[in-house]
Formats: C-alpha cells, structure tokens, sequence
C-alpha cells in the first residue's frame, strides 16, 4: 500500500502540482522574444527544427515551448528520466526514452521519424547533470540523423532565483522581465570526420555562450531594456493581468 501511494505521488500528484505552480509563476512574467526572425524563417518554409538550451536556463520554455508542438524530447531510460518523461508527456510533447549511454540507437530512429512527420525537437545540451555549458556530442548525432538545423534559444531573466544544484538552475522571480532570443541556427552535415565533427561541437558552444553573455548584459543597458521593453507596452500588459 506505501509502495502505491509514493508511485502515485511520484506519477500523478507531484508531476501535476509542479506544472501548475511553473504556470502561475510563468503567468507573472513579462516576456519577450529577440530576433525572432531566426525561428521564423524555419518555421514559415514549412521546416522542424532543434531547439536548444543549457540545463540551468530551460524554466521559461516549460510553458513558451508548449504553444510549438509538436516538439519530441529525448529523455534517459534512468528512474528520474521517468519521472521527467511524464511531465513531458502532461504538456502534450512526445517524450522519446534513451541516451548516449543506454537505447540512443533506437532513440535517434524515433526522433527521425518524427521529425519526418513535422515534429520539433528541444534539447538540453549539457543536461542532465554536466558539466555546464558544454554541448555534448548527442546534439549533433541528433542534428545528423534528422537533417533539422540546430536553433540556439536564449532565455534571460532580469531577476530571478538560483537552485543550489550542479547548475545552479535559475527560476525568473514574479513579475520579473523575461526574454527568449532566438540565435542564428546551425547545420550540421551527415558526413564529417571526427575533426570537423568537433569543430562543429565546439562552435555551436561558443556561440551559446556568447549569446547567453550577451543577453544576460542586456540588463544592464537602460536603452537596450527600454528598446525590448517600450514603457508604454509593459503598462498596458501589467494592466491585462490586472484585469484577468
């Protein structure tokens, strides 16, 4: 009977209670999105593409991204990969079980036949425990095996909370200013050699790191914030929420 119960807090109860505490806080912040041209270009010549953003960083996409589907996720075959899997699964994405360490054959087949048939892929590239800011290789065997280009997502909170995890995984506090930026995306060939292969790996780190620099300085430019965020527009949006 205990085992029941902690498998039904574990399954039903805790992934629920979560996503609804992530969409109240989410329901506070005031978003915007950069460069949203990047996403757009994909998207209107009728192409899927693979999301991607650092472990610490993905909280604001839990509820953005949810407006994308379809968007399939690879996710480890580990106990806690379950657990994460059936949140994903709440939120209508495909959750595809496997990694480079156990079932990622099977996984990357999955995920190609989605992408086939029109779905997105997010990925963590440094997930799911490190180390930060490193993009591992299954990034770009995924890149490989579908043929969908590679789209650097960007998210960054004026304020916001840190996790005393491997990550220190960030939260946006309420009602703090939130911006999604979309970078310049990123192809990467069927055939490379393991020297190009790295080459490859490498780029697509530096320039998330580069973005991810850049747009955490936007906080800290008066006129840049102003441009992303006209005064007149946040009063009318704060007022919205008033009213809801």
């Amino acid at each position: 009977m205990k085992r029941k119960f902690k498998y039904f807090l574990y399954r039903y109860f805790l992934p629920y209670l979560g996503l609804i505490i992530v969409k109240m806080i989410a329901f506070t912040h005031r978003l915007r999105i950069v460069d949203p041209e990047n996403e757009r270009d994909i998207l209107d010549d009728g192409r899927s593409l693979i999301y991607i953003s650092w472990h610490q960083r993905f909280f604001p996409g839990i509820t953005f991204f949810a407006k994308r589907k379809p968007i399939a996720i690879m996710i480890s075959q580990s106990r806690d990969g379950e657990f994460i899997a059936h949140i994903v699964k709440i939120l209508g994405w495909d959750a595809v079980r496997g990694s480079s360490t156990r079932g990622g054959g099977e996984a990357l087949r999955k995920l190609n036949k989605l992408a086939l048939d029109g779905s997105n892929i997010g990925h963590i590239v440094d997930g799911p425990k490190g180390p930060i800011g490193i993009v591992k290789a299954g990034l770009l065997r995924i890149a490989q095996a579908t043929g969908l280009p590679i789209l650097p997502t960007i998210t960054s909170a004026q304020k916001k909370w840190s996790i005393n995890s491997w990550d220190k995984f960030m939260i946006p506090k309420l009602f703090s200013r939130v911006i999604i930026r979309f970078g310049k995306p990123v192809y990467v060939s069927k055939d490379l050699d393991e020297a190009a292969f790295e080459q490859k790996r490498l780029l697509v780190e530096h320039r998330l790191r580069e973005l991810y620099d850049d747009t955490d300085r936007i906080w800290k430019d008066p006129e840049r914030i102003r441009e992303i965020f006209p005064p007149l527009l946040e009063i009318r949006n704060f007022t919205r929420v008033l009213r809801r």
